[in-house]
């Protein structure tokens, strides 16, 4: 039965010159060879040779493996491209591999080995994240996919992919689901089951709106109070330094569950996709349970205020002032702009734990740059994201801070703050951000916007259409690219 038989996915690489024989993966050599030089022969007589991305599929080449695809590489041994601010060579395995896997998925093989092609942590990461595929809520699903590597293999490199891919997934997953399966609650629960096998390590408190009442966080309640859902403030404590004192590395991220506007409400063409308007939360819990399983050793905090924004006879009206934990307070003059006004509650209780460096995630802007847009006053920081990124492919640029933001928030007619810049009226990047500086005493601390890296249509070639789980792993990498540096 052709289900039960495994597929193989193969890498080759483009010709250097006209003249080159064909260049394969030493995996897909070695597969060559154990068949007579035939998977050589098939590529040149079945026609020009293979584009980085593209795939061609051989049946019958080996008893083992009745279905084997050939993917295209692209160059060998090139590394770091100065003009796109990655690794070419780990973003093109990354895409070649998921067209494989994908093209497999497709012929309903259930089991495929993958060749490593040189870098085990790549390969993995676009099968995991070239397979997903959310249809939880259909009758009509797809053929589950394993996948383990081919030939000899560096298998810890292989997993740390897989745990990457998985981390970005689980965020995926909770963004894309619809927003009546997973409310403020059902996030919080989903997290804590997921921290559950490292309970050790890991503290979870799911902080109802009593407790939330307590810390005077104003502005939270504000918008959460439009809806008949309870709001939760999770806080996570991943605790893996063996120096308990070590300062945290705090995570902050907007756990908007469902993003109607509120009063002021948005358009109804696209409002589905506000499903996803927690993906600040979703990226920065699904890090830290990436830290837990790959056993990273430091301490991290994530903190995600999680609500609905809801028109309702309760809901916040434009012109509305209410007060923050810091005793700020702020002018409502959208009610759209609510991401800012919980996550303003959440950095000032992130003061609390001493934290050695602040990052905040969230859909604030939907500027859609490609990139997630990071707002930061500390070049440490700026530094262990551009290292971070150039590994990962999942980039991250840099935003101003300039005082001139701060004063189109500063000057309101009725309170300390507004929550719109007067002169957008739904405020950029760097206005929400300089809003939010207004909450942060603590010298290192970062804002990244990611709207516009929320959805994937085709930009990112190993993700299908749909909620993309970015930054994930691009977070992850910084937290060992952070560890590295020490700090002061």
């Amino acid at each position: 039965d052709h289900l039960l038989c495994p597929g193989l996915v193969l890498g080759v690489y483009e010709k250097q010159s006209n003249n080159d024989g064909i260049h394969l993966t030493e995996a897909a050599a070695a597969f060559d060879r154990s068949i007579s030089g035939k998977l050589s022969e098939m590529l040149s007589i079945s026609g020009p040779p293979l584009k980085k991305g593209k795939s061609r599929i051989f049946y019958g080449l080996h008893q083992d493996f009745p279905s084997a695809v050939v993917v295209g590489l692209g160059k060998s041994g090139t590394g770091v491209c100065g003009k796109e601010n990655w690794n070419n060579c780990k973003e093109n395995i990354r895409a070649a591999v998921s067209a494989g896997c994908r093209q497999l998925q497709d012929l309903e093989v259930a089991h495929v080995e993958v060749d490593p092609c040189g870098d085990g942590q790549s390969a993995a990461e676009g099968a995991v994240l070239g397979l997903f595929e959310y249809d939880e809520l259909k009758t009509k699903k797809k053929v589950r996919v394993t996948t383990q590597p081919y030939g000899s293999v560096d298998s810890a490199a292989w997993q740390k992919g897989v745990m990457y891919g998985d981390g970005q997934n689980l965020a995926r997953q909770l963004m894309e689901a619809p927003a009546n399966h997973i409310t403020p609650t059902v996030f919080a629960n989903t997290i804590e089951q997921k921290l559950s096998p490292f309970a050790h390590k890991v503290a979870v408190h799911k902080r109802p709106q009593s407790w939330i009442e307590s810390e005077q966080m104003g502005a939270f309640l504000s918008v959460s109070k439009g809806s008949e859902e309870p709001p939760i403030f999770l806080e996570l404590h991943y605790k893996g330094s063996l120096d308990s004192a070590q300062p945290p590395l705090v995570l902050v991220g907007k756990g908007i569950t469902f993003d109607s506007g509120g009063i002021s409400l948005k358009p109804s063409s696209g409002m589905d996709a506000m499903r996803a308007d927690m993906g600040g939360a979703a990226t920065v819990c699904s890090a830290i349970v990436t830290a837990a399983a790959l056993k990273l050793p430091i301490n991290i905090i994530g903190l995600a205020p999680l609500c609905e924004n809801m028109p309702s006879g309760k809901a916040n009206k434009p012109g509305d002032v209410v007060r923050a934990k810091n005793g700020k307070t702020i002018q409502i003059d959208n009610t759209d702009a609510e991401g800012r006004l919980i996550l303003a509650d959440a950095l000032c209780y992130a003061h609390s734990f001493k934290p050695r460096a602040i990052i905040n995630a969230a859909t604030l802007t939907g500027t859609n740059t490609q990139a997630a847009l990071m707002l930061s006053n500390k070049h440490r920081l700026i530094n262990g994201f551009s290292l971070s990124f150039i590994i990962t492919g999942d980039r991250v640029w840099r935003m101003p801070l300039f005082q001139h933001y701060t004063k189109q928030i500063t000057e309101s007619a009725l309170a300390d703050l507004n929550n719109i810049g007067k002169y957008s009226r739904s405020g950029g990047a760097c206005t929400a951000a300089a809003f939010l500086r207004e909450f942060v005493t603590a010298d290192h601390w970062a804002h990244l916007d990611i709207a516009g890296v929320m959805t994937n249509k085709d930009e990112v070639p190993y993700l299908r259409k749909g909620m993309s789980g970015r930054p994930t792993r691009t977070l992850v990498e910084f937290f060992i690219k952070d560890n590295s540096f020490g700090y002061h």
